[in-house]
């Protein structure tokens, strides 16, 4: 299957965007939209037949309490994180139940377990992929996921390893844990088109259901199996076998409250999506005939999918460069018209999970006037001591609490 470069060319501009005050703002800035997220949100479950139970959002795009506040008020209780961080503010934020999909080892393990005992009302679960990971779980009311690798070779257990899946979940049920399903994040057909992508992943997911009918011929009940990221979102919806099957099956896309220049164009037009999350950007320079400079380089626009990092809504004739970390050339069409020095922009992150992680606060944009501006709550890690972690969280309230002030 060959790689795609998923990317919009273009984004055209719309005036729900511009904030009617930029002199006020200090540029590069993250500027979201609350009703553009709300739509987003609503597009999801339509999707999911409004069936919120069904979303297991994934929060390392979310990022804010604010932004969970707003999936919690329309029925989405199930989450899933990466970080000790982001489990906390799920928690606290009001959060029914939230995987920590990611192998946790060591003081990390241990940092999960104290928020269990700090939140025991929410429902807490993790991965494993070999005996270590479950044993370290013992006397802890946690569940366990366990990891399957469908083919990204990230984290997991191959799921042609049927033999070890059953004798590891059969480990947890005989350690007293909670076994509560499988979890397969197929991320590597987001670079594939369709329709090899459907066709890809339901390959796969046929594979995984022959594995829990082993895991239950072995004994085992499944009770939740968790599947999809953004791009394999429509084949999961798409899959017959999930139908009516004898697990509740759960999807965990996360970009789509936001939405990026990459997801815009994987997903289908007809859902519905819009970009809800920009970064706003000065220009700072002119400093060859076709090129200008904004001031929204890789430590503001994230670099991690590679180049161009954004587009530059509304300016087809704007084409990003190369980033350095605070400056962004932007090559222009020969004959167009370029923006002046200080003009603002609004650009579209390739990747917006860690273009979010990226900035400390958010502008809250509603009618074109900042509404708020609030704490990027689950940036970055807890720590780095674990009998640390409790004044590094009281840091973050005391930042969230300046800023919202």
């Amino acid at each position: 299957m060959a790689a795609v470069k998923f990317l919009l060319q273009e984004f055209p501009w719309h005036e729900r965007y511009r904030v009617s005050d930029p002199e006020r703002v200090l540029t590069p800035a993250l500027a979201l939209y609350p009703d553009v997220i709300a739509s987003n949100i609503r597009c999801t479950l339509d999707l999911l037949g409004g069936h919120a139970v069904r979303w297991r959002a994934h929060i390392k795009t979310a990022k804010l309490n604010y932004t969970l506040r707003m999936l919690i008020d329309r029925g989405v209780r199930y989450f899933k994180c990466a970080t000790s961080l982001e489990l906390l503010q799920a928690c606290q934020t009001g959060a029914t139940d939230v995987l920590v999909a990611y192998p946790l080892m060591g003081a990390n393990a241990h940092r999960v377990r104290e928020i269990k005992n700090q939140c025991p009302r929410v429902g807490i679960s993790v991965l494993a992929e070999n005996e270590a990971q479950v044993r370290q779980w013992r006397g802890a009311d946690i569940g366990v996921f366990l990891d399957i690798n469908p083919g990204m070779n990230r984290t997991g257990i191959e799921q042609s390893s049927r033999r070890r899946v059953i004798e590891l979940a059969q480990a947890v049920t005989q350690s007293g844990l909670k076994f509560c399903g499988l979890h397969y994040y197929d991320g590597q057909f987001g670079a594939v088109a369709e329709p090899e992508r459907t066709k890809a992943a339901h390959a796969g997911y046929d594979q995984l259901l022959g594995l829990v009918r082993d895991l239950e011929a072995g004994g085992v009940h499944v009770p939740e199996v968790v599947t999809a990221g953004t791009p394999t979102l429509p084949c999961s919806l798409a899959y017959p076998g999930f139908e009516n099957a004898s697990f509740l099956h759960r999807l965990s896309p996360g970009t789509v409250v936001y939405q990026d220049a990459t997801s815009l164009a994987q997903l289908p037009a007809q859902c519905g999506y819009a970009p809800a999350a920009l970064v706003m950007t000065r220009v700072v320079s002119s400093p060859h005939h076709g090129i200008i400079t904004c001031d929204a380089g890789h430590k503001a626009v994230s670099a991690d999918a590679g180049v161009p990092t954004c587009v530059v809504v509304g300016h087809g004739e704007l084409a990003p460069l190369s980033p350095s970390e605070e400056h962004l050339p932007l090559a222009v069409t020969e004959g167009a018209k370029s923006p002046r020095v200080g003009e603002i922009l609004y650009l579209l992150p390739r990747h917006v999970c860690p273009t979010v992680n990226n900035f400390d606060a958010a502008l809250i944009v509603r009618n074109g006037r900042v509404e708020s501006v609030e704490g990027v709550s689950a940036r970055g890690h807890e720590g780095p001591l674990l009998d640390h972690v409790a004044v590094g969280a009281a840091t973050v309230e005391s930042i969230a609490g300046r800023i919202e002030k």
